[in-house]
């Protein structure tokens, strides 16, 4: 590969803030809900790398065509891969595409194409490397060249960016549940890869009171493991949601002969805890039900598919409120759909 950068390259990351920060010298993005990807074109070669370095290219063959459509034959591109679904950006569609068979990537591929938003540029269209250069002018350098080559494509997409605070709070509040956040960087800064010093992230998190319909044991011992949350639809019926293990040790020891002593079937009427996932084969899949009577609110960053994306954080118990007003309702978004910044 003739490029400059290296396909290895590690892309600039960002700490984690509790608020967005103000003053001179930042730019604001939206935090898109997507995978991360470095977009190499050198010729006719197309390579698409994760975060993590893992080559994506074998899993979505749309955005190989489709970057490798585009007039110059070299660039490096940093973005987001996202599929839309009916105004949304449905991350679940994206872990779909992580598929071994060939054939069922291709359908999923024709059924729920990605899409491509760009927020850097790394390399130019005449093989310059921008790495060195302050956000400032790489933004400038980036919107001449979506105004250049994309026009109105609608597969590559140029994301948003403001150096309006305001603005930025606006699409954070606005957006939450839509967005996975917003994005603050320094203009003054290169591209450093690999670092997190110059870039903030600020994440939407919102909170749910739950049932605690079951739990699971430690996977080693009969020590407490994580609670297991869950939401009432409008049936009545009691679904498996998601968990909870962020108890302090004290609590964990506490909590569990409480647990042990509510212990009674079926603990979730609808949707039941599964098997292991393929993110987490060694976790303790066995779980205990429970009856009907623990409450905790808990804080989440994402809701899709029926279930929070990740762990909970337990921020409090709710022995006041009756486990049958812990509706799906809660979770359910009516933001302002982020594909409306684009």
């Amino acid at each position: 590969m003739s490029l400059p950068i290296s396909l290895d390259m590690e892309p600039m990351e960002a700490h984690t803030a509790t608020a967005i920060p103000s003053g001179d010298g930042w730019q604001y993005e939206p935090k898109w809900d997507g995978f991360r990807a470095l977009c190499f074109r050198d010729g006719a070669r197309v390579d698409v790398r994760s975060k993590a370095g893992e080559e994506l290219a074998r899993y979505f063959p749309e955005a190989v065509a489709f970057l490798g459509g585009l007039k110059p034959d070299q660039f490096v591109l940093d973005g987001e891969l996202v599929v839309p679904t009916e105004g949304r950006l449905d991350f679940d569609a994206l872990l779909q595409r992580i598929h071994p068979a060939e054939s069922r990537v291709k359908k999923l591929s024709r059924e729920t194409p990605a899409r491509l938003i760009v927020f850097d540029l790394l390399v130019d269209d005449t093989g310059a490397d921008l790495t060195g250069l302050p956000l400032r002018e790489r933004r400038a350098a980036l919107e001449a060249f979506a105004a250049r080559y994309l026009g109105n494509n609608p597969d590559i997409l140029l994301s948003p960016a403001t150096a309006d605070v305001d603005s930025a709070k606006r699409w954070f509040y606005e957006m939450a549940g839509g967005l996975d956040g917003i994005v603050a960087k320094r203009t003054d800064r290169a591209y450093e890869a690999g670092s997190r010093d110059a870039m903030l992230k600020i994440k939407n998190l919102r909170t749910a009171d739950c049932v605690v319909g079951g739990f699971r044991y430690a996977q080693k011992d009969r020590t407490f493991g994580s609670l297991l949350l869950g939401l009432f639809d409008s049936a009545g019926l009691l679904h498996h949601v998601g968990f909870c293990s962020s108890l302090s040790a004290a609590e964990k020891v506490a909590v569990l002969p409480r647990l042990e002593a509510l212990v009674e079937p079926p603990g979730f009427t609808g949707a039941a805890p599964g098997g292991p996932s393929r993110w987490s084969r060694n976790r303790n899949t066995e779980w205990q039900p429970l009856r009907h009577e623990l409450v905790v609110e808990v804080q989440y960053d994402h809701f899709t598919g029926g279930r929070f994306r990740h762990g909970t954080k337990l921020l409090r118990w709710r022995p006041d409120k009756r486990p049958d007003q812990c509706r799906m309702e809660q979770v359910q978004l009516d933001s302002q759909s982020p594909l409306d910044l684009l």
